[in-house]
């Protein structure tokens, strides 16, 4: 019976543990899945009439669903991506 219970228990904490691994994965991968401002090219005035505040991607007032940090509304990236 206590030998039952030794096994529940280490059970238990494995699948506990590679839970908690799991997630902590998940999270890593959706935090780097963001470009940073270098990579996307980003530059904090509008390419001719293009600015993100016209991008589908811009999220108001200064973030972006695709680049990391702040952005500015009258900034652009090559990520622009203009709504149909």
């Amino acid at each position: 019976m206590a030998a039952q219970r030794t096994r529940r228990k280490i059970l238990s904490a494995a699948v506990a543990g590679a839970s908690t691994a799991l997630f902590s994965r998940l999270a890593q991968a959706q935090a780097s899945d963001k470009m940073t401002l270098a990579q996307a090219e980003y530059q904090d005035h509008p390419n001719g009439i293009y600015s993100c505040g016209m991008c589908t991607l811009f999220v108001a007032p200064k973030a972006c669903k695709v680049v990391e940090g702040e952005v500015s509304r009258d900034g652009w990236c090559k990520a622009f991506a203009l709504a149909d």
